[in-house]
């Protein structure tokens, strides 16, 4: 199931890179994916795990935020709103990467 996720999650690899990813592992069983996380919202620990009986995936932050029923072409932007993107995205973006 890991390896499945980190295919879902390649396919956008530029949005993936933008959270600043790094330290994927796999969970105990295969039940889904842990990694490291450096985005504008949140900085750490992203669980992404399968629900089989549901054939859906579930989101956890160490914050305590959760997403449930997530499906897998749901997974980038459902992540990526969860730990990166803000209401002044494009303002912290050239703040943050352009000279001055």
């Amino acid at each position: 199931m890991a390896e499945y996720i980190l295919q879902i999650l390649r396919r956008r690899l530029m949005v993936v890179f933008s959270w600043g990813f790094h330290r994927p592992t796999a969970l105990p069983d295969n039940r889904g994916l842990v990694f490291k996380v450096d985005g504008f919202k949140y900085k750490g620990m992203v669980k992404v795990i399968y629900n089989v009986g549901a054939d859906l995936f579930e989101i956890h932050l160490d914050d305590g935020s959760i997403e449930e029923d997530v499906y897998a072409d749901q997974l980038v932007d459902i992540i990526d709103s969860m730990v990166e993107r803000c209401d002044d995205y494009d303002k912290r973006i050239l703040a943050t990467y352009t000279n001055k």
